[in-house]
């Protein structure tokens, strides 16, 4: 047998004996060290399947000699954090909104479980920097519908704005143009007169005809001067500073069909520990009063 091995001229390697097309496969073998390593991920993988959950069953699966459960790990490590921070927790809940952010221990807590929070519950609407959309209000500037104080961030969160709670913050600005309060005109130049207040109007005319239906219609809730009054969460009109858009048309439309922005209710879905933190937390973001 000997006598009949081939040897490839070129390789120097003894050929298998098998060709394909002209093409010889050469008899090169996988290094020891290889199979060895195999043997061994196959002596693993055997004594895995033993020792740990591996085997769907019908209903379940093979528990394993170990008996190991990544489930059980994750409720105790659950468990094991929720401890350590109960002591935080349970101060945050007995503490004022004013005593968590004069403790910086707390408020450093307070913090990063309000942004923790946030992201999950308010990110949503409010955006995952706070900087709102249309619609939804930034909550990084220093303008506010209904108060930035602690206190009115905190009753915000607690009852939500225009939501089911019998608490909660409500106030509509009525329909002008749909339900034929004022004429098309006279929306018209009330618009001219709202964008005059920030700067930004272009028909003096039309917005001196404004001032004046301004005044009867909607000074009650904006105020003399457009400023706002967080009691009726009527916006301040007289910045640059818009929740629904700042030019002409979105104007002429909050004014045509009204706005009513509506926000949950927190309380019943969050502790009050979570709510204070998320008070604490938007109060930081810059514009808090």
């Amino acid at each position: 047998m000997a006598d009949n091995k081939e040897v490839d001229q070129i390789s120097g390697v003894e050929t298998t004996g098998h060709e394909w097309d002209g093409i010889k496969e050469l008899n090169n073998p996988l290094p020891r060290w290889w199979l060895w390593t195999f043997y061994a991920t196959c002596l693993w993988a055997f004594a895995y399947w033993i020792v740990m959950p591996a085997w769907p069953l019908i209903s379940s699966h093979t528990a394993g000699v170990l008996g190991y459960s990544s489930r059980e790990q994750l409720a105790k490590t659950v468990a094991t954090a929720r401890e350590a921070q109960s002591v935080y927790l349970n101060r945050i809940e007995d503490a004022s909104l004013e005593e968590i952010v004069a403790d910086s221990e707390l408020l450093e807590f307070a913090l990063a479980g309000g942004g923790s929070a946030f992201a999950v519950n308010c990110s949503q609407c409010h955006g995952r920097g706070a900087a709102g959309y249309v619609g939804y209000p930034n909550l990084n500037d220093d303008d506010w519908i209904w108060g930035g104080s602690l206190e009115a961030i905190s009753h915000a969160i607690h009852f939500g704005i225009r939501s089911d709670h019998e608490e909660t913050r409500f106030n509509e600005m009525p329909a002008y143009g749909r339900d034929e309060l004022l004429t098309r005109e006279e929306i018209n130049d009330v618009a001219e007169y709202v964008l005059a207040l920030s700067g930004s109007g272009e028909d003096a005319a039309a917005a001196a005809r404004g001032e004046v239906t301004f005044a009867e219609q909607c000074s009650a809730c904006h105020m003399e001067n457009g400023e706002g009054n967080y009691e009726l969460g009527a916006p301040n009109l007289s910045d640059a500073i818009w929740l629904y858009g700042g030019d002409k048309s979105a104007v002429v439309e909050s004014i045509t069909n009204s706005r009513a922005g509506m926000m949950p209710a927190w309380t019943g879905r969050l502790d009050e520990a979570t709510i204070k933190q998320l008070a604490v937390y938007v109060h930081s973001l810059g514009g808090g009063e």
